[in-house]
Order: structure tokens, then sequence, then C-alpha cells
């Protein structure tokens, strides 16, 4: 089977490309955009034998790399499940919302431990919501207007997705009050997250109904693809923390953005320097110069 190297950066010399192309056996070196080369018909038994030298040198050079099948081609995909904080979104929004409290380092530590896998992520949330217990409704509006901006790339993403027939579904550990706002800001297709009980316009420190962690994600995906009669390797999943292994799992396609090493070491493909546009590439979207 042949065998692409999709590169994706800022700035690479001709010698550092032809540097990789001697490394990875490569026949042609294309460039499809600004900041995207594809390196044609690598030969993948002579990476193996370099097992570190191609991470290394990508690393050092800020680059983005991913094998792709030659005859990858984005229609062949039909479902793009993302999830929504630092994946989608720049921020943490419960991180956000703690910090109307004063209290963003303590709700941050939690997070940041189980976004390590360190704990359980229902026992994580539950901890979290806790401490905003009588926060004022209201503010969460301005959590969303003031705080949350779109990761880099994220609607050249959803576009190209929606214009080659792919469905999208925003499954998020995070709450409803934000990812509805971003279905329909984005035209997503499918929204799903946790709901937060609020009693007489304040926060009780409660989560309504089952709180939606790794398993539910999972199954999120599982149920949409089974709905929509896509096969699970016509899937793609992203995500940034341990609570979307489950559901990159499931995936045909898995791409960690920006994400813990534990994400990374499971995930098909990282990208750590580029945005979510960087997506496409691998999805073997034919981009133009």
């Amino acid at each position: 089977m042949r065998t692409h190297l999709i590169l994706q950066g800022q700035c690479i010399n001709n010698d550092a490309l032809e540097y990789l192309a001697e490394l990875t056996g490569a026949r042609e070196i294309e460039t499809l955009a600004k900041t995207i080369w594809r390196l044609q018909d690598v030969q993948p038994e002579q990476v193996t034998s370099h097992p570190t030298a191609l991470a290394a040198f990508c690393a050092a050079q800020r680059l983005d790399y991913g094998f792709i099948p030659a005859e990858r081609r984005i229609d062949q995909f039909k479902l793009l499940v993302m999830d929504m904080d630092s994946t989608l979104i720049a921020i943490e929004c419960i991180d956000e919302i703690g910090e109307m409290l004063g209290i963003k380092p303590q709700i941050s530590a939690i997070t940041e431990s189980a976004m390590r896998g360190e704990i359980e992520f229902a026992e994580s949330l539950t901890r979290r919501v806790a401490l905003l217990a009588g926060l004022d409704a209201l503010l969460l509006e301005q959590v969303y207007t003031q705080r949350v901006r779109l990761n880099p790339g994220a609607e050249q993403l959803i576009s190209h997705a929606c214009a080659s027939g792919i469905k999208t579904l925003l499954v998020s550990g995070g709450f409803t009050f934000f990812t509805e706002r971003l279905q329909a800001q984005l035209n997503l297709d499918y929204s799903a997250a946790n709901t937060l009980e609020i009693i007489n316009g304040k926060l009780t420190g409660r989560v309504s109904g089952t709180i939606l962690d790794a398993q539910a994600k999972a199954d999120w995906l599982t149920r949409t693809a089974a709905e929509l009669n896509i096969a699970p390797e016509q899937t793609i999943a992203i995500g940034d923390g341990a609570n979307d292994l489950r559901m990159m799992a499931r995936a045909g396609i898995s791409v960690a953005y920006h994400a813990k090493p534990v994400v990374q070491q499971q995930a098909t493909y990282a990208l750590n320097f580029n945005g979510l546009d960087g997506v496409l590439a691998l999805l073997g979207d034919r981009l133009e110069v």
C-alpha cells in the first residue's frame, strides 16, 4: 500500500525537507499549501529502522507529521466528533467560571489532574461543580461572551468537513450552556454535555442527571454513527485529555490536539504546533497552494 507523509508547520527550509525525504525514502516532495507538504510514497519500513529520528527532528523543527494512505480522501469520512474545552475552544469553561468566584486555582488543579488521568472524570467534575455553589447563573453568559474563543483553525475545519458531507458532533464533559451555544454558532449537527443545576437563578453545585463522562463520550460517538449508518472507520475523533481516550479509541482516526502526553501516545495523530485545520490534510483533503 502506498503511503504519504504529511508535514505541517509555519516554516521549513529545503534542506530540512530533503533530509526528511531521505530519511523516509520519499519519491517526491509536494507543496500542498504555504505550511503543508506531502512526501509521496514513503517507505514505512525505512522509518521504523530509525524509530526516534523522525519524531525528534520534527519536534525540533516545530512540525506536525502523520502518515496517511495514498488513496485517502476526505469524503471517505462521514462523522467528526470533537471535545469542547481546550479542543474546539481555547479555555476550560469551568476554570473560567471558577474565576468569577476567585477559586480558579483550586478548580484548575482538579481539572489538570483529571486531564492527566490521575483521577476519574466523574469524581473531578463533582468536586469542581460543588465549588461553584451559589454562583449567579447570569455570569455564565458573561463567561461565554467574554472568555470563550475558538481555537485556531476551528471554523476552517468545520466548514471543510460540512462541505465534504461530514456530520459534526460536539460532545463534552463540560456544560450544555456552552455546547448548545457553540452548536448554534458553528451550525454543528449534534451536541451533548452535562447540565448545571440552577435553582432560583443560582448554581446549586450539582449536575442534573447522569454525568457525561469518558464512557458516555464513547457511547455518543458509537450511537450517533449507528443512527447515521456510518461505519466506525468513517469517523474522526479529536480530543486533548484522558477523558477523551475511550471516544478516540472508537473512531477510525483519532487526533490529539495540543494534548496531554497520555493522549498523544494513544492517538492516531498528534497536532502540537498547528491549528485544528491541520486535521484536514490528515484526512486527505485536496489543498491548493
